[in-house]
């Protein structure tokens, strides 16, 4: 997976297309990912004590790798990832500016 825990990245499709933010977690052996404060959806809690209430709680949820793209720290935009190895040593590269990630 190209796509590494605090990287910024761009919706592409959904519900928060055109939103970026950053990864909280990746999770590779499901290609999912789950950002900050976005794809958030409602979820009922029921009162866990006698006289307490229940309440909607906004809980963030995570999606496929495949509807978000990394966006470039130098040149701003989403790009897609490819990989130059010199050596022992690999690293990733920006496709549209060739910029280091």
């Amino acid at each position: 997976m190209k796509i590494r825990k605090g990287d910024s990245v761009k919706i592409i499709v959904g519900k928060d297309s055109g939103k970026t933010g950053k990864v909280a977690k990746v999770m590779p052996q499901n290609s999912k990912v789950l950002l900050d404060g976005l794809n958030l959806y409602k979820k009922h809690v029921r009162p866990k004590r006698q006289g307490e209430k229940g309440e909607i709680v906004n809980i963030p949820r995570p999606m496929d790798v495949s509807n978000v793209a990394l966006v470039c720290p130098s040149c701003k935009e989403p790009t897609r990832i490819g990989q130059q190895v010199e050596g022992e040593k690999k690293w990733r590269i920006c496709k549209k500016c060739q910029a280091t990630l």
